[in-house]
């Protein structure tokens, strides 16, 4: 069957697409509060959710980027709430320093314990990560109540993230999870309100493995 259109593709290589989105960006938000280092966190966010208020409401500790960097450049491991930001994340970058992404939600011994417990999978698998993999960068884009278990940790002394990047998505506990991490005095990665997503959270940690790559 032929088919006739007037339709023609873009000639345009993916890397002047990114190119011309991130400018694009950059011309719609105008003036903005964030640093230079910090800049790239929030472009890649805005470009992977095409979400101008999302991207002004991310708040960074001071010490978030630096903080997140190194813990790459050291090989430390991502610890992150649900496969969808294992398989999202750039990780070769992560790879190239020695570190992993984990994720232990799915495992048989959390899934048994959150039962015994009665309590979410979400909460078990940041006590099991704690146990493998001391210190890291925690990226929770889908399960408050996994930040709010890690903040609780960290609150009792028993965890100690390099950084914390947390933006579950959601209207049960989300914005209210985010209002604790706040609260914390240590590197944190978050925004205000209910949006976020796994995608957010990938897009975030993808920028600082890009930076860190930069800084070599």
């Amino acid at each position: 069957m032929d088919f006739k259109t007037d339709f023609k593709p873009m000639t345009i290589q993916p890397q002047e697409i990114e190119g011309l989105s991130f400018q694009m960006i950059t011309d719609e938000l105008g003036e903005h509060p964030y640093t230079e280092e910090q800049y790239p966190v929030v472009q890649r966010v805005i470009h992977a959710s095409a979400d101008f208020e999302l991207g002004r409401s991310l708040v960074f500790h001071p010490n978030a980027i630096n903080a997140g960097i190194d813990a790459i450049r050291r090989g430390e491991n991502v610890i992150a709430d649900v496969q969808m930001v294992q398989v999202g994340v750039s990780k070769e970058r992560i790879y190239k320093y020695g570190g992993d992404v984990k994720v232990y939600i799915s495992d048989p011994d959390v899934t048994e314990e959150a039962k015994r417990l009665n309590t979410t999978r979400a909460i078990i698998s940041m006590r099991k990560a704690l146990r493998e993999s001391e210190g890291g960068i925690y990226a929770i884009g889908n399960a408050p109540t996994a930040l709010l278990e890690l903040i609780r940790l960290v609150k009792e002394g028993y965890a100690k993230p390099s950084l914390i990047i947390g933006m579950p998505v959601g209207f049960v506990s989300a914005a209210e999870s985010k209002d604790e991490l706040l609260k914390l005095d240590i590197p944190f990665i978050t925004n205000i309100g209910r949006k976020g997503g796994s995608t957010i959270v990938v897009a975030a940690l993808n920028a600082l493995s890009i930076m860190a790559d930069k800084r070599g």
